[in-house]
């Protein structure tokens, strides 16, 4: 297969596509300008990105784009399937614990100290929130501002990767472990998909053999950071509004779309065994889960567990 690496949303982008070389070509430039597009409509860190405009905009309504649009209402969706575990209102607790800025820049120049002023501070719930379908138009009352990271890059991934598979005869898009594939590979029966070792990514733990769709891993091991004396990571707990503590080093989920296994692949992981099978089977989105924790052992349901290519 042919491949094409580029970094945007500060992760790492890869593409890859079966089919005429020149097609290829044209289906890659055509996908990385997608991406490149939307990381300047859903970025946080963009001060002239339409969700910037939004987050601005709290307390009056605002017409959105409409990808914009739908991903907002994508979000409102799964913030109640997963009993609000998948929440994206949590970003002035993103901003308090010091990630106020893209990663590629906090590595570079470390975090600010934590504010112990904004530990009482409340924001609104983001069930507060009201879509107008009919307009387009959102209000997120005032004081709100959402982080859509998470969920505006696996839908990206989709997206991109949907593009891509009109000058290819098989495509995959991965933005950062966010994945989804379209047909399948010259000669294969499914796709491989490696699982990393959270506490060693260079290597895989096991590889899964998956059919078309998606595929979205989550870890409190790859964005991390020191505050001070603290040790950081990106998952924020809803309900304890600080970074998550949980069993589980990283989740895969397995799902039709990639937006839906990264939301549930964040929401289980900072859920844990405790949360997980009540989410799995009240949720109207079905999907497969893989758990590694800190033993590095495997965890998911029988059904998940059968993913597991063994030779």
């Amino acid at each position: 297969m042919k491949t094409s690496f580029f970094r945007c949303m500060n992760t790492d982008i890869l593409l890859v596509a079966d089919g005429f070389p020149i097609r290829i070509a044209e289906g890659f430039k055509e996908a990385q300008e997608f991406i490149q597009a939307s990381e300047g409509r859903f970025s946080r860190f963009l001060e002239e990105s339409e969700l910037s405009e939004l987050n601005r905009c709290s307390g009056k309504p605002f017409q959105a784009s409409p990808d914009l649009f739908s991903v907002v209402v994508l979000a409102q969706k799964f913030f109640h399937q997963t009993r609000g575990l998948f929440d994206p209102s949590i970003l002035p607790d993103l901003r308090r614990v010091g990630y106020d800025r893209s990663m590629d820049l906090l590595r570079q120049e470390g975090a600010d100290p934590l504010l112990e002023s904004l530990l009482a501070e409340r924001h609104p719930s983001f069930s507060e929130m009201e879509l107008d379908e009919r307009r387009g138009m959102i209000l997120l009352p005032a004081g709100m501002c959402l982080d859509l990271g998470g969920i505006a890059k696996g839908w990206i991934a989709e997206q991109a990767a949907l593009l891509l598979s009109e000058y290819t005869s098989a495509c995959a898009v991965n933005a950062g472990g966010d994945m989804f594939m379209v047909g399948l590979p010259n000669g294969e029966n499914y796709w491989s998909v490696g699982i990393e070792d959270p506490l060693q990514p260079v290597v895989d733990l096991t590889t899964l053999k998956v059919d078309p769709g998606a595929v979205a891993t989550s870890a409190v091991t790859k964005r991390v950071w020191k505050q001070g004396d603290k040790q950081r990571h990106h998952l924020i707990d809803p309900r304890t509004r600080e970074p998550a503590v949980t069993d589980w080093l990283s989740v895969t989920v397995i799902a039709t779309h990639t937006y839906e296994a990264e939301v549930f692949a964040k929401a289980l992981l900072i859920g844990g065994p405790q949360e997980c099978e009540e989410i799995a089977h009240k949720s109207s989105t079905r999907f497969s889960y893989l758990a590694v924790d800190r033993d590095r052992k495997i965890w998911g349901t029988q059904n998940s567990l059968e993913y597991i290519y063994v030779n």
